[in-house]
């Protein structure tokens, strides 16, 4: 039995779901142009117009007669100029500091979160060295910016590890509306990074809601395809070919330095910052040391409502944020001296899957 993609859209169930972005009654003045775009909307849907705009390849491609959407090659272009300077020991070090929060003052909530806190501790380390630089990325941004997303995967590898393509082609999708995707800009801060130190609350036993779509959507960094043209886009049939003909899994992002620091107030603590090491582990990344990597209880079984002041007051805590930034600040600079061994470097994995 075939697997439909929501063969139910109507046509009315389409102009419902198109109309609700301009629910507000400030666009009621012009609706008749809103009319007329909801229209064009319901054409483009139906001629699945995911890329409106291409361009043929060119030379260095498998197919260089091969409409590449202008979009993905703009971002593929970035992220090799970026992996280029990261590679050139003038360029100066960067680390990323990624807070996973989704809790910002900007939105519901309407205070600052402990992670958030965290991570401006940690950004103070990085900044007193010399030679680094910080660059915070706040997950808390998909709760509150506008029209801001990281689209969920698609699981494109799970047909064959080439139909994944790096970075992945399967945003923007213009004929459903999945655009203002902000992984184009997420993939470059993690290869212009040297170090990651992710921090981030747990959530029901795991990941926050940003850290895990950000994280799915990295997926394509670990085996994933440069070459969009070689599988003609999504041709499942090519894409198993080439697969089976002997994939050889690239890590687009192996080679830097990560630390993680897991915090919560009741439990699974241990289970998300393990879960989070063996993940940046499986991608190529150098934890930098026991240190780098730890988990925390912040005002254990306390309330909620008292969660600052329980972070005021545990100082070590704070200390150990700012051994996390110092181990990691430390990894960097012997990774990119040659000083940092990696025993297991060299070595190929017998199943690279």
């Amino acid at each position: 039995m075939g697997q439909a993609a929501d063969p139910a859209v109507t046509r009315e169930a389409f102009r419902l779901r198109y109309l609700q972005r301009f629910f507000d009654p400030v666009y009621a003045a012009e609706q008749p142009a809103i009319d007329r775009l909801e229209a064009l909307a319901w054409q483009a849907y139906q001629d699945g117009r995911k890329a409106p705009r291409t361009a043929k390849a060119g030379r260095g491609y498998a197919d260089p007669g091969y409409e590449l959407s202008v979009e993905w090659r703009a971002t593929a272009a970035v992220l090799k100029r970026a992996q280029a300077r990261w590679g050139k020991a003038s360029t100066p070090s960067r680390v990323l500091l990624v807070c996973a929060s989704p809790r910002n003052d900007g939105t519901c909530p309407g205070e600052v979160s402990k992670t958030w806190r965290l991570t401006q501790i940690a950004q103070e380390v990085v900044e007193r060295e010399a030679t680094m630089q910080a660059d915070v990325l706040d997950l808390s941004l998909v709760t509150s910016d506008y029209q801001r997303h990281i689209h969920p995967c698609k699981g494109c590898l799970s047909t064959a590890m080439p139909l994944c393509h790096w970075p992945c082609s399967c945003y923007p999708t213009h004929a459903t509306g999945q655009v203002n995707d902000w992984m184009a800009d997420i993939y470059e801060r993690w290869v212009c990074a040297h170090a990651v130190l992710i921090l981030t609350p747990v959530h029901w036993y795991h990941a926050t809601s940003p850290l895990k779509l950000m994280m799915d959507r990295l997926v394509c960094a670990d085996g994933g395809n440069p070459d969009p043209t070689s599988t003609g886009g999504k041709d499942a049939k090519k894409a198993k070919a080439l697969e089976l003909a002997g994939w050889p899994y690239p890590k687009h992002l192996a080679g830097r330095a990560y630390g993680v620091v897991v915090h919560g107030d009741v439990a699974g603590t241990e289970g998300v910052r393990r879960a989070l090491s063996d993940w940046l582990d499986w991608m190529g990344l150098i934890d930098a040391g026991p240190m780098s990597r730890f988990d925390r209880y912040i005002g254990y079984y306390e309330p909620y409502a008292t969660s600052h002041e329980a972070l005021d007051r545990d100082t070590d805590v704070q200390e150990e944020v700012r051994n996390a930034a110092r181990a990691v600040c430390v990894a960097v600079k012997e990774l990119r001296s040659g000083k940092l061994s990696v025993p297991d470097g060299r070595l190929e994995r017998p199943r690279p899957k």
